[in-house]
């Protein structure tokens, strides 16, 4: 059982490293850059997709496993996602991609929550706290060894990042079905707001259309400015709407916990700037040094272990440092990485002098603030909120994947290669200057709200 459900957490969290290193051969592959084909901003939206879908649906979907039981949605989701990835294995061109990571995420998203809940439910109470950090460690292990697995399976080929989920993915489903134990509230669990889901999905996509759509389109184009009015009506609908429903994905009231509201800001706005870094650091390997997805896999891997190195260092050296000051010294620290990256990087390869110092400070500021950034936001909950509130901490770290992602794109538009050299340096001082934005926002995180003394429990029901 904890092979199962631990095991589908790593897999869709690897799923985000791998496709990142393999981003470019796809591109080539499926005919990006070439005359009349898909733009790079097209084939943005495999990444951008998926994160979209998944933050859109994970609260309904955990609250949905409540209402019908968790092993039934956590095999349902398993079974979409291995089913979805073979798919996307399959595709032969972007939008197909595209559809089938839709696809994907939405399994990702049933299975996602429902793994921790099953868990918690099957262990006895001294073996849960364990349990749990095995659990949260996927992530990081996910972010140490993902390159590297997307490096390796890319130089077999793109379709493989895809197609190593399939026979994981049935082991797991094997003992999901076979060793697995119901778990639900109850047939009286309310409904979850899946028109608000909808809404908020077609908020975020909106604005990430406008976004990496700008240079192709203009922007003072009429597409790009109803892509972005769209969004902002949407956004205002979607709170309208969350506002009216019993049982909405962001409950207005929650957003009262002050603690709560600025680790989510914070939350949001560091992984804009991550995420830009992030792509435009493996875009730049991969375009201007002529690095083969192997050798970035293996050149970027060394930030993202630096990650969890850094996050169990910090927890055992700093204990009584507040985590908003951690992670303002994360992203102060990301910040330099970014100024680096600047200041050093040229079009011949340098690696050792050049990219890597860059890159390990990204590596350890991400490790000071992301675990800190979830830790803050569930601080002030009440116990029955903080399944709830950590996974809407989660949808704010993938809409500002999203947005980091649109942003790049809107600065390098279509260009490839030397001719996009100088808009991966502007997206990485647009980073640092996000970074910043993060720094000057967590300290919010600190204060208390009034509703942690008054109690909240009839927040979310």
């Amino acid at each position: 059982m904890v092979i199962s459900t631990v095991g589908a957490a790593f897999m869709s969290s690897l799923d985000l490293f791998v496709v990142n290193v393999a981003f470019d051969d796809i591109g080539r592959d499926l005919g990006v850059a070439t005359d009349g084909g898909p733009t790079a901003a097209d084939l943005s939206w495999v990444l951008s997709a998926y994160a979209v879908t998944f933050a859109a649906l994970l609260v309904p979907f955990g609250r949905l496993a409540d209402r019908y039981g968790h092993q039934r949605m956590f095999v349902a989701g398993l079974a979409v996602f291995v089913s979805a990835s073979a798919m996307c294995a399959l595709s032969g061109d972007v939008w197909m991609l595209v559809a089938f990571r839709v696809l994907q995420a939405a399994g990702a998203a049933a299975m996602t929550p429902t793994s921790l809940g099953i868990l918690m439910a099957a262990l006895p109470p001294e073996r849960r706290v364990a349990a749990v950090r095995l659990w949260a460690a996927t992530g990081a292990l996910a972010a140490a060894f993902g390159p590297t697995v997307g490096g390796v399976l890319t130089q077999v080929s793109w379709h493989w990042v895809f197609l190593i989920n399939l026979p994981i993915g049935a082991v797991l489903l094997w003992l999901a079905v076979t060793a697995v134990q119901d778990v639900h509230s109850g047939g009286d669990a309310e409904r979850p707001d899946l028109l608000g889901a909808v809404l908020f999905a077609g908020s975020v996509g909106l604005l990430a259309l406008g976004l990496t759509k700008s240079n192709d389109w203009g922007w003072g184009s009429g597409r790009t400015i109803g892509a972005l009015a769209g969004a902002v009506v949407l956004s205002a609908v979607f709170a309208l709407q969350s506002r009216r429903h019993t049982s909405p994905i962001i409950h207005p009231a929650l957003l009262r916990v002050r603690s709560f509201r600025w680790a989510n800001l914070a939350m949001l706005t560091f992984n804009i700037a991550f995420a830009a870094q992030l792509l435009a650091g493996i875009l730049w390997l991969q375009q201007i040094w002529g690095y083969s997805a192997l050798r970035t896999g293996f050149a970027i891997a060394v930030g993202p272990a630096l990650v969890p190195v850094t996050a169990a260092l910090s927890h055992r050296l700093l204990p009584a440092v507040p985590p908003a000051r951690l992670v303002a010294a994360g992203s102060v620290v990301c910040a330099l990485g970014n100024l680096w990256l600047v200041w050093r990087m040229g079009a011949e390869p340098a690696y050792v002098t050049e990219y890597l110092p860059g890159w390990l400070l990204g590596g350890i500021g991400v490790g000071l603030a992301l675990p800190n950034l979830m830790a803050a936001g569930t601080r002030d909950l009440a116990p029955d909120q903080t399944a709830t509130g950590s996974a809407i901490v989660t949808m704010s770290r993938q809409i500002g994947f999203v947005i980091g992602i649109s942003v790049l794109f809107a600065i390098i538009g279509s260009d490839q290669g030397l001719a996009a050299r100088e808009g991966f340096v502007a997206t990485w001082w647009f980073s640092g200057g996000v970074l910043l934005v993060a720094t000057l926002v967590s300290p919010g995180m600190s204060v208390r709200s009034r509703l942690t003394d008054q109690g909240s429990e009839r927040v979310i029901r």
